[in-house]
């Protein structure tokens, strides 16, 4: 209920607040304001009066809220609607020229395709949730499949709408899904680390990680004090509103309030994106903001939606990259690492050297082909880069250096963790070898221990403390040797191990028992399939009914599926003809492992159901409990609105329960949200 109020008062701070979200539009998205800073601050210190006269007329899309709010433990996670997929990379002209003709060939198009081109800002995809044109959460991409609910700290940013520009020539979407690149401009950036060195604070290395650092901080007040910007790029989930074109799009999102990168080309030819990318590449150091390539994406939305997507990126875009920046080193040994899937990888130790602004000391060199080609031997002084920017890798060999000392590098014969002979197997339909070296010994010690490790991860059965350290000493000591092994573990059997003892036991069991149900998606990128990743696994989990079903459909129908290519069928297809994996899923079954699957399932049980947790719940953590909702076709938001219908309130709830009583949203406990979940929803 609100305080009872003046009507003239109720409506100034409603006008106080439509003048500063007017006001904040016009300087930071526009980049034109209509007032001084000294009338703007006038006008935000008199709402903030009003506001702290009147507590009970706060909001959270109020402009006096971008302070930032109470500080976080740590931060939930939410899954996206739709995928926020990475892009494929090209680094030259063929590559722009091949996406081309595929693009035109997939499409049937005679003519030129029409394309849009974005300069590729360095810095931390979000996406941003409105609902009737208010923004009700904001997520990291995470993975692309799950990202990190950082609502309070993407509200601190003055170049996003809190609430949208009313658009005379089209409604305001009921639900609108924006994706864009949070980032810090350079003479920001500088003056950040000016001020923190002034303080005696370590400095950022770069724009991009200061931006990633400040947008998860989990005090939202120190949020609000960094210089954080955003360009939205483009749009997910969109209920009410047709859009013909992505530059159509982009040009309606201005309207609404959300700023744009203004060095975007629109509608032009693969030839004029070219010469883009000539252009903002020379000029790309003069810009206010750093950027690392261009984002070159088909047009018509249409044609978007009949391109698809793989399993990783869309068939629509591609990043140009620039040259990545390069540096000299020296290669002070060659190691290999033995992959959860036999892969055996060689790996540079380098003499450590900075490029572009990171500090490296390894660098993979993929495979004994590229050692070869590259001629590296351990002592080579070296050309390296972060390819893409992102990832180390040796670039060339100074061989002008040698001075004899250097040694070729040999891959064993032998695996270093089991000493089984190491291959090169055949590839599809080849006589040819494939380039990875692999340790086909399922029995592995270092495979057995990644494959436990990814099994147990957060994106997987998320069992907590099953770390490095206690997988470690659990296959060392032949505790466990597969995956399924993890069920049949006691307390009186961890407790003797190093650094456990009997309370930690306890813990570890009950965290492996409360993981036993899963969804049928998340058990499918558990078991480490190669080339299966989350996205594939959902892909698969929505075709198949359960995993009788899917275990015994053929290469040929796996591959028939959309986003499932002829690599990743033979992979899955291949995986569920060996014995050993059939024996471990029956294994993990009879441990007492649920697939929630198919008719078995009811996953539709929570379907449309919307649901914020709050407070401290004692049966289960938040995570787990929105992981259960998510299981039932749930779905958990990160702020309450009048689209909820279950807040769940723990112990010491705070402001979001205040607001799903003002708003009349149902209010449940902890036992009344579990019994939710164990019944079906009239």
């Amino acid at each position: 209920m609100h305080d009872p109020v003046d009507p003239k008062i109720a409506e100034k701070i409603d006008r106080l607040r439509k003048e500063l979200h007017w006001h904040n539009y016009r300087y930071h998205v526009l980049d034109d304001p209509e007032i001084s800073d000294h009338a703007y601050d006038q006008k935000m210190r008199e709402l903030m009066e009003l506001e702290a006269r009147w507590p009970g007329w706060n909001r959270p899309d109020s402009p006096s809220r971008r302070v930032g709010g109470p500080a976080l433990a740590r931060f939930d996670t939410v899954g996206h609607s739709m995928p926020m997929l990475s892009l494929d990379n090209g680094f030259q002209e063929s590559d722009l020229i091949a996406f081309d003709q595929r693009i035109r060939k997939l499409l049937g198009l005679e003519d030129q395709a029409v394309y849009t081109a974005e300069p590729k800002v360095d810095g931390v995809a979000v996406e941003l949730v409105y609902e009737a044109g208010r923004l009700v959460s904001a997520a990291t991409r995470g993975d692309g499949i799950t990202g990190e609910l950082v609502t309070s700290n993407v509200r601190t940013i003055r170049s996003v709408p809190l609430v949208m520009q009313e658009d005379n020539i089209r409604p305001v979407p009921s639900i609108l899904e924006v994706r864009g690149e949070v980032f810090i401009r350079r003479k920001d950036f500088e003056k950040l680390n000016k001020d923190r060195a002034g303080l005696g604070l370590p400095v950022f290395a770069n724009p991009r990680n200061a931006a990633a650092g400040s947008l998860r901080q989990l005090d939202p007040g120190v949020t609000a004090q960094r210089p954080l910007d955003i360009f939205i790029y483009g749009i997910g989930r969109v209920d009410d509103v047709y859009y013909e074109s992505h530059w159509e799009c982009l040009v309606a999102l201005k309207k609404l309030g959300f700023k744009i990168n203004p060095d975007i080309q629109p509608r032009i030819t693969i030839q004029q994106a070219m010469e883009y990318y000539q252009y903002i590449g020379k000029k790309r150091h003069e810009l206010s903001y750093e950027i690392d390539g261009v984002v070159v994406k088909v047009d018509r939305l249409l044609y978007q939606q009949r391109l698809g997507a793989t399993s990783r990126s869309p068939r629509w875009a591609i990043a140009f990259k620039f040259e990545a920046l390069q540096e000299t080193t020296r290669i002070l040994d060659i190691e290999v690492q033995v992959g959860r899937t036999g892969a055996i990888t060689p790996v540079a130790h380098l003499a450590p050297v900075n490029v572009g602004g990171v500090t490296v000391s390894r660098a993979t060199l993929h495979n004994m082909d590229e050692i070869e080609r590259k001629d590296i031997r351990v002592g080579d002084s070296v050309f390296v880069q972060r390819a893409g920017d992102v990832i180390p890798e040796v670039v060339k060999v100074i061989t002008s250096t040698r001075n004899g000392t250097e040694r070729r590098f040999v891959m064993p014969a032998n695996c270093p963790a089991c000493g089984s002979d190491t291959v090169r197997l055949k590839r599809n339909d080849s006589q040819e070898p494939e380039a990875t070296t692999r340790c086909l010994n399922i029995s592995c010690p270092a495979q057995i221990k990644e494959r436990i490790k990814h099994f147990a991860s957060k994106n997987a059965f998320d069992i907590e403390g099953m770390g490095d350290k206690l997988v470690k000493q659990l296959v060392d000591r032949g505790m466990i040797s597969s995956c399924a092994d993890i069920f049949y573990l006691t307390e009186d059997m961890l407790a003797p191990l190093g650094r456990m003892g009997p309370k930690s036991a306890r813990n570890i069991i009950a965290a492996i028992t409360n993981r036993k149900t899963i969804s049928f998606q998340r058990f499918l990128y558990a078991l480490g399939i190669r080339n299966v990743g989350e996205h594939v696994a959902d892909v698969l989990a929505r075709a198949f009914p359960g995993m009788d079903r899917l275990s015994a459909a053929p290469h040929h129908e796996i591959e028939g599926i959309e986003g499932i290519g002829p690599v990743i069928a033979e992979s899955v297809a291949r995986f569920f003809q060996q014995h050993e994996n059939r024996e471990m899923i029956d294994r993990l079954m009879d441990g007492g492992v649920a697939i929630l699957s198919g008719s078995a399932q009811k996953q539709d049980t929570l379907q449309g159901k919307v649901f914020v947790l709050t407070g401290t719940l004692e049966t289960m953590s938040r995570d787990a409990a929105r992981k259960r909702i998510e299981a039932l076709s749930g779905k958990v938001t990160g702020s309450v609105s009048r689209n909820t219908d279950y807040l769940v309130a723990g112990k010491d709830a705070g402001a979001k329960l205040d607001r799903a009583v003002q708003l009349g949203v149902t209010v449940i406990n902890e036992k009344a949200f579990i019994d939710i979940l164990s019944r079906d929803l009239p």
